[in-house]
């Protein structure tokens, strides 16, 4: 998951004195005038709007902006509009700062200790705990392959994002991991994030960003769910209480792929590599969804744009309505965290005219029916 730069509000900041704002939006348009034919400009606190007819290609346009406007604090935003191109100067600090790691290290090792203990409690295997002397020791390794596996998942999803990042020369921090020891999460993590220091130059720099982690991750949590699958067992279901894994169309093939049909009244009792697995396609799902700054809605938006917001709230109205249907509990927990966290808004990129080239348009479309195939109708059920 990202943590992508929101829309700034101006109304928070000092706005400058009317005759200091006209002469930079005088400066502003002379370094516009020869990409751009203006004939309008409007001032929006410190924001400055050019509207007109571009003379030269968008990403020539946006270069040659960038590189002028920098020096009196601006950043140039192309965007269309019912046919309309504006350029919005918008005031941004420079977020190219030393990098300080130091955090970052940090809440990965908290994060290791925290998924160690999550796999020795729930999901341990006696594997490793045969060859240790130590008892306490040996209890803790046991969830080595839960936790390594796991992390490995959602390090491989967050990397896609930061390299597909660098590529493109977006500023980009290493991946946050996220600890959440037990009690307080029984999976010992809340995932990852990567933050996002600067705006995409266009829409093909946001999708290959956005996309670059979820088939990362899938690259990664497939293997591994079919390498667990290859020691885990099938029994007859106990009576009583227990944590129930809900299975997804995808997780439904790849048992069937191993073990065929199963019996009346049995179960895979899967192996913890394979429950590492089975995180990375629920985690996958969850960001896939067409909302806000997920990885989805980044998708979205660089698919429909100007729709973005509106297929975010239908979503949203989707995931109320799966709740209802499916009496889960899990889905109103998601939509309330996509309602009050994440939000149906986003950041737009440089250059937001230029389309989306064929075959990103194509990989998007797949990306977003792999929610068909990821979704569990039920997360987690305790029985």
């Amino acid at each position: 998951m990202r943590l992508w730069p929101v829309r700034r509000r101006w109304s928070g900041l000092a706005t400058l004195p009317t005759d200091d704002l006209l002469i930079t939006e005088d400066l502003l348009r002379r370094n516009v005038e020869d990409v751009m034919t203006v004939r309008d400009r409007q001032i929006q606190g410190r924001a400055i709007v050019f509207r007109g007819d571009l003379q030269v290609a968008p990403a020539r346009a946006v270069a040659l902006m960038l590189a002028r406007f920098k020096p009196l604090g601006y950043t140039p935003f192309l965007r269309g509009h019912d046919g309309q191109i504006s350029v919005q100067a918008v005031p941004l600090a420079d977020v190219t700062g030393p990098a300080r790691i130091r955090v970052n290290v940090l809440l990965f090792l908290l994060t290791c200790l925290s998924t160690l203990v999550a796999g020795a409690l729930f999901f341990g295997t006696e594997t490793l705990a045969r060859s240790i002397a130590y008892p306490g020791l040996a209890w803790l390794l046991s969830g080595v392959p839960f936790a390594g596996s796991l992390l490995l998942i959602l390090g491989t999803h967050e990397f896609g994002h930061y390299f597909a990042a660098r590529y493109h020369r977006t500023a980009v921090s290493l991946p946050y991991f996220i600890p959440a020891p037990p009690p307080l999460f029984f999976l010992g993590t809340l995932g990852a994030v990567i933050r996002m220091r600067s705006p995409t130059s266009n829409r093909n720099s946001l999708f290959d960003i956005a996309a670059a982690g979820p088939i990362a991750g899938l690259v990664v949590a497939i293997p591994a769910i079919l390498l667990g699958l290859g020691w885990s067992t099938v029994g007859p279901v106990p009576p009583g209480t227990g944590v129930t894994f809900g299975d997804s169309l995808m997780m439904r093939l790849l048992v069937y792929a191993r073990f065929g049909p199963l019996p009346e009244g049995s179960d895979v009792f899967i192996h913890p590599v394979a429950v590492a697995g089975w995180v990375g396609l629920l985690v996958t799902a969850l960001n896939l969804f067409p909302v806000g700054q997920l990885d989805g809605g980044r998708i979205a938006y660089a698919l429909f744009a100007g729709r973005h917001a509106l297929i975010g709230k239908a979503t949203f109205v989707g995931l109320i309505a799966l709740g209802a249907i499916t009496r889960s509990l899990n889905w109103f927990v998601w939509a309330a965290v996509l309602f009050l966290l994440i939000g149906f808004d986003h950041s737009p990129p440089l250059d937001d005219v230029t389309p989306l080239s064929p075959g990103r348009r194509a990989l998007g479309a797949l990306c977003l029916a792999l929610l068909v195939l990821l979704i569990p109708p039920v997360p987690i059920r305790v029985n």
